[in-house]
């Protein structure tokens, strides 16, 4: 078994799609409309078959999210070198976004930073 996609519902659904294909090298379809519901959608699909479904719909609340509170924590990204954590990282610093951790090595020994990008929702960015 393997998880096929995850799903995140934003508001601003070409900005977010945008996020995924300039920073993380993700690869965008087309999009889906349901004219009836005003319902879109993008599939964001990334080396190696992981998939993110990026959602919109009118009636969208973009409600506070505090960094620890219950769900999901985070989507990680391995990019593949400690280099490439610290380049990225920096870009995106230098682009605005908040860096709320690292780049450093955990306890568990990972090496990896954390951005709030999207709408306040946590990218954690790790070899």
């Amino acid at each position: 078994m393997k998880i096929e996609h995850i799903a995140m519902y934003v508001v601003e659904l070409e900005r977010a799609r945008d996020f995924f294909v300039k920073y993380l090298g993700g690869k965008s379809n087309d999009g889906y409309h349901n004219v009836k519901t005003d319902f879109r959608s993008y599939f964001i699909s990334f080396e190696g078959g992981a998939r993110l479904e990026l959602m919109t719909k009118p009636e969208i609340i973009d409600a506070d999210k505090p960094l620890n509170r219950t769900g999901y924590a985070h989507i990680a990204f391995s990019v593949g070198s400690k280099g490439k954590v610290d380049e990225l990282t920096e870009r995106l610093r230098a682009d605005g976004y908040e860096v709320v951790s690292g780049p450093r090595t955990t306890g568990d020994g990972y090496y990896e930073s954390c951005i709030v990008a999207v709408e306040g929702n946590q990218i954690e960015i790790t070899v």
